[in-house]
């Protein structure tokens, strides 16, 4: 944990409801900050041979779901859908400057970065998926970020949704903080473990993730080690993206021990489900969010100056 301190379990028997991995964990919350993780914790090795096996970008291209996303990521309905649904991944910000994508996969978001103004380049592991976004134009780093010494700093830094990958979230954030130029920002979005959709779905939350997402962070335990690790003018806010519903949803239903959960690459039950929870649920959602309950926190936070 991130303070060191006891720590007790919060919930056992979670098992991978996604893709299939096998195996239960546990999930442990600490007694003094509050801050979560799964036990066991995976190894460095083993975490990388589960993501080679079970979650890289494989190549998929050309399938209905792809053509369908790809359509939909360049129309104005996305923007609108953004705008009420909520901007996980921020593509609505418009702006300039030197922007990194820290795990951009095969580029998705580079392309909305750059149409919204900002120089964008991405960080990425995945050969595979690093080359389909270098074959788009695009400038991708195959580094670890502990081991990433740009050349020019950024302006703003991006982690929709990787924080809670990380083994060591503090040094991924002290990592962000040497490559930012003084005064930049960090965007990030993660799962929110005060959810209360987190208390409706039980193990069938979709966002255990395991064992891929190791940290469950809170409003408060993201704002503490985000202070711990020099940043300020923190900004901190939820939304519940119908995505997530519909998925929290299909594992409900269709999840199996072991068995990867095809259901959530079903195009039309996918948007099916989407549409009529952001229709049917939206007091619910817009209460939880305002609530501090909301599935997704959002965290802006600005590097200090005085870690120049």
């Amino acid at each position: 944990m991130v303070c060191g301190g006891p720590v007790a379990e919060v919930l056992t028997g979670v098992g991978d409801n996604r893709f299939g991995v096998p195996g239960k964990y546990a999930v442990v919350g600490c007694a003094v900050c509050g801050l979560e993780q799964i036990n066991p914790r995976p190894s460095p090795t083993e975490l990388k041979r589960l993501y080679e096996a079970y979650y890289n970008f494989g190549g998929e291209r050309g399938t209905s779901y792809t053509r369908l996303r790809e359509v939909f990521f360049a129309s104005w309905i996305y923007q609108v859908w953004l705008a009420l649904d909520g901007d996980g991944s921020f593509h609505l910000p418009k702006g300039s400057g030197r922007l990194l994508d820290i795990g951009c996969n095969e580029g998705r978001g580079l392309k909305i970065y750059c149409r919204n103004g900002f120089s964008a380049e991405g960080l990425e592991l995945n050969t595979k998926a690093a080359s389909v976004a270098r074959n788009e134009g695009f400038s991708v780093h195959e580094a670890m970020l502990g081991d990433y010494y740009p050349t020019e700093g950024y302006d703003v830094a991006v982690l929709s949704n990787v924080l809670e990958h990380s083994l060591d979230p503090e040094q991924m954030l002290r990592d962000v903080a040497r490559i930012l130029n003084p005064g930049g920002q960090v965007w990030i979005s993660c799962p929110n473990s005060s959810s209360w959709l987190r208390r409706l779905f039980g193990r069938a939350w979709v966002n255990w993730h395991v064992p891929f997402h190791i940290v469950h962070f809170s409003p408060a335990t993201l704002r503490g080690v985000l202070l711990k690790t020099g940043f300020t003018a923190i900004e901190l806010r939820q939304i519940t993206p119908a995505l997530w519903v519909a998925s929290s949803l299909i594992t409900r239903v269709f999840a199996r021990n072991d068995r990867p959960t095809r259901q959530l690459r079903n195009p039309m039950l996918v948007l099916a489900l989407t549409g009529l929870a952001r229709i049917m649920l939206f007091p619910a959602l817009y209460a939880g969010n305002l609530l501090g309950k909301g599935d997704c926190i959002l965290a802006v936070a600005r590097k200090s100056v005085a870690m120049s």
